[in-house]
């Protein structure tokens, strides 16, 4: 194969572009038209990686790739003839590499690229973002003006306004997770009739001003972040990092820059005296899963655990996928192998066993398992003054009993011989005392009864002492003082932390594998992007520099990665449709212009997450109403170029939310320890087993936000769906419609009591017409028309008939919950409301923003 043959082979590896429309324009542009097609089909073995490019053709750089092309001459070129042969042996992407071929238009626009000169360009977004001049200054008029210029593009224009209270529904439900009540619809409405636009910015101020603002946000960067309350695998028993989530949702409702919550995140404990809040902050690095399984390999778990920062890091910083890394370097972006090793040697200098260096059983008064907590160093306790000072008295008093049972160890050990060798003796007897099937029957025969040392006969000494007074009740003095202790120490969380207490060299690992070190690595960034200050006139930067260089003002990625998460969370979509992938196999931006210039003005503005926020939700763009037409539809199926208010599925866990808050149940408390509502029995079980055991909590814990749910790191909480593992980070949103979706909705505890409440409540109005209309409006945010009024009337009738003529079905609807009825009405009357209103929770306007 001649050295041309590589050129097209790489071309093969192009994608088809998205969208052609671009040819229309004169200039063709390398990143928006060509790069697309060289990197999806061609860079694989023609890019950036040494060791995998084939017949040392490199089309990621210009100068090492333009002999395949003749400006002068483009028919002639090598590219052309290749891309369009029809000899498989000759046509790039040849058949072999099961690649798609390059289509007409695809060679059309090549061609023109070639007669236009074949120019390059620097990657969109490894070159620092700039603030592209515009009309307006005022960051929601900028965002008009650059959406409407797109939207002009493509025949297209902004939709009418969402009514007043529409808008803050869906401004409620994104900046603090539930749905306005009716009577702060009602007040905004007449706030903005009598106010006119003054009205919605003071909206927006309103809700960054309540704590569910800080718990919304929290709920977005915990599935960042990879948070879940178990550490994994197997026996995935509990850890002790809720402090930290709690941390996550006080610096939200602070405001806290978004630069500090970086750095306080990967490097609080190496500021200078860090407080506990940034000690505490830091468990954003040891929220990754912790392999404890009997026959695991610590240096391997630590290669591990390691790998995971490097990751999350790269995904939620600096959007690129850096794990391709970890075996050769990245086929497509220029990011060496010993890039990702010298980032890793940033986190690589903690003392962690790679397994669990403390285990805490915690026996909860009324429940029936223990709950097991296994946590690796290092840790801090968190927590208030005097209950460490009652855990220092709970141990006293366990070491006071364990003292004075071992000072009776002679005499317990030989009473414990004795009652072995009678069973020895008399097996008959001996099989009351130690059942065959037990596990300490095995050591009866075997144990050394002279070596009370030994394993076997210390098991035997174990269960005597168990058993045979006085001994049994100075063990269950022992047990009882450190239930109590073990209760103590779980309101004083050991949170894993990160610390620089056992520096480590780190190496190259060959093709990932934590036995085969290579090359010495020292910490270091990547060099095509800018290079690493170095605090304090030190000779190597630590995890602090890192953490400040992500976010200095050269970096091109953290804003615009940032910039570009938020828009997700306000609009379902990125400005970049792949938010973990910013590099040259990602999409690029529907509105570069608008990316990098809200990236700009983020940074400029002190990294302040309201100010970016505050500036979408009273945009244009943001207020349009999401009703549409088909011809609109049509031109733009995905609302890329923004013609209409976004409209998708809500969250599961904030579906969760809307329908506690809709029926009055919602649990406001804020932080602590994870809650464990409604969930279908046999799951965790199932799951484990039958090692893990679901305990539901009772009362009002029952009704706390979803971003309190226990969340178990095998199996994701059971009414939730669509959601993240939190066994990696997560910066994806993924919705979809299914059959169970619905059998959630329409059959969990926690809707149809929800349904039931929100009906009793209902009742206190006079007349079905204003509680149906009262209702609908709280779901959707509008009036009924007539005809959905007349709808909901009649389901509400055939809904009493119904359950007039079934009382049992009636009263069995309502036991749903352990919400006591608290209506005087009759049981079928509730239940037949409880029905309209699991209707009203299950309406398409509601289910959605």
């Amino acid at each position: 194969m001649s050295h041309l043959q590589p050129l097209a082979f790489a071309i093969a590896c192009c994608l088809s572009l998205t969208s052609l429309s671009c040819w229309a324009e004169d200039e063709i542009s390398f990143n928006r038209d060509i790069r697309p097609i060289l990197s999806d089909r061609c860079y694989f073995c023609h890019g950036f990686d040494e060791n995998h490019r084939a017949a040392d053709l490199r089309l990621d750089i210009r100068e090492e790739a333009e002999y395949v092309w003749d400006v002068d001459s483009p028919e002639d070129s090598e590219l052309l003839l290749r891309i369009t042969s029809d000899d498989p042996d000759m046509v790039m992407p040849p058949p072999s590499a099961h690649k798609k071929a390059i289509t007409e238009d695809e060679v059309a626009l090549i061609r023109r690229w070639i007669e236009q000169g074949a120019p390059y360009e620097a990657h969109w977004s490894f070159v620092a973002p700039e603030k592209v001049a515009t009309k307006s200054t005022n960051p929601s008029d900028v965002i008009d003006e650059l959406v409407e210029q797109k939207q002009k593009a493509h025949n297209l224009q902004f939709a009418a306004s969402a009514t007043p209270a529409k808008w803050l529904r869906r401004v409620s439900l994104d900046l603090t997770a539930t749905p306005p009540t009716t009577d702060e619809m009602h007040a905004f409405e007449t706030a903005v009739a009598e106010q006119g636009e003054s009205a919605y910015s003071d909206a927006v101020d309103r809700l960054f001003a309540s704590p569910a603002y800080g718990e919304r946000m929290a709920l977005e960067w915990l599935d960042v972040a990879r948070y879940a309350d178990t550490n994994g695998f197997q026996a995935d028993a509990y850890r002790m990092n809720w402090p930290w989530r709690d941390w996550v949702i006080r610096a939200f409702n602070e405001n806290m820059p978004y630069d500090q919550f970086t750095v306080e995140q990967l490097a609080g404990d190496l500021l200078p005296e860090p407080t506990e809040d940034q000690l505490i902050a830091t468990a954003f690095n040891r929220n990754h899963m912790i392999q404890a399984e009997g026959g695991s390999i610590s240096e391997e778990n630590i290669a591990k655990n390691n790998f995971d920062r490097v990751e999350t890091t790269g995904t939620a910083w600096m959007g690129l996928t850096i794990n391709c890394c970890q075996c050769h370097d990245h086929k497509f972006d220029p990011l060496k192998q010993s890039d990702y090793y010298s980032m890793m040697s940033f986190f690589n200098q903690i003392s962690e066993t790679g397994m669990t260096s403390k285990k805490l059983n915690v026996k909860r008064p009324g429940k029936r398992y223990d709950i097991k907590y296994w946590v690796d160093k290092p840790f801090i306790t968190v927590g208030p003054d005097e209950v460490k000072e009652q855990l220092a008295a709970a141990r006293e008093e366990v070491k006071a009993v364990q003292t004075e049972l071992n000072a009776k160890r002679d005499e317990y050990v030989a009473a414990a011989r004795k009652w072995v060798q009678e069973i020895r003796d008399d097996p008959e007897e001996g099989a009351k005392r130690i059942k065959p099937g037990e596990y300490v029957a095995r050591f009866i025969y075997n144990a050394d009864l002279n070596n009370p040392n030994s394993n076997a006969f210390g098991q035997l000494i174990n269960t005597y002492l168990g058993r045979n007074e006085p001994w049994k009740s100075m063990k269950g003095r022992i047990a009882e003082a450190e239930a109590k202790a073990n209760r103590l120490q779980e309101q004083l969380p050991l949170v894993m932390v990160m610390r620089d207490d056992k520096p480590r060299e780190t190496f190259v690992l060959l093709r990932g594998n934590y036995e085969t070190p290579g090359d010495k690595v020292s910490p270091t960034t990547p060099e095509f992007l800018p290079p690493i200050d170095i605090a304090d006139g030190r000779e190597k930067p630590n995890r602090l520099d890192f953490a400040r260089w992500l976010v200095s003002p050269e970096h091109p990625l953290t804003s615009r990665v940032t910039v570009n998460r938020y828009w997700q969370l306000m609009f379902g979509r990125g400005l970049v449709a792949t938010p973990d992938d910013f590099g040259l196999q990602g999409e690029l931006p529907t509105h570069p212009e608008l990316l990098d210039w809200l990236s700009v003005d983020f940074r400029e503005s002190g990294w302040d997450v309201q100010a970016l926020l505050k500036a979408i939700s009273l945009s244009k763009t943001y207020r349009q109403s999401a009703v549409v037409d088909a011809e609109t539809i049509a031109k733009d199926p995905e609302n890329k170029w923004l013609a209409r208010g976004a409209r998708q599925r809500l969250d599961s866990r904030i579906l969760r939310d809307q329908a506690l808050a809709l029926s009055g149940l919602l649990n406001s408390e804020m932080g602590g320890l994870p809650v464990a509502p409604y969930q279908p029995g046999g799951i965790w079980e199932s799951m484990s087993l039958n090692k893990n055991h679901y305990m539901r909590d009772d009362g009002n814990d029952l009704y706390r936000r979803s971003l309190y749910t226990v969340w178990r790191r095998v199996v994701a909480p059971a009414n939730f769906f669509d959601v993240p593992s939190r066994q990696s980070c997560s910066v994806k949103v993924t919705r979809t419609s299914t059959p169970l979706h619905a059998l959630t909705t329409l059959n969990d505890t926690t809707y149809v009591e929800a349904a039931r409440v929100w009906a009793e409540r209902l009742l206190e109005t006079e007349g079905d017409q204003q509680r149906l209309t009262q209702a609908f409006f709280a779901a959707t945010a509008r009036q009924p028309n007539d005809d959905e009024l007349q709808t909901l009337q009649q389901t509400l009738q055939r809904s009493r008939q119904h359950f007039e003529s079934a009382t049992e079905e009636a009263a069995a609807l309502l036991e749903n919950g352990e919400a006591p009825v608290t209506s005087d009405a009759s049981p079928p009357e509730i239940a037949a409301w409880t029905s309209v209103c699991l209707l009203m929770l299950n309406l398409d306007e509601t289910l959605c923003k």
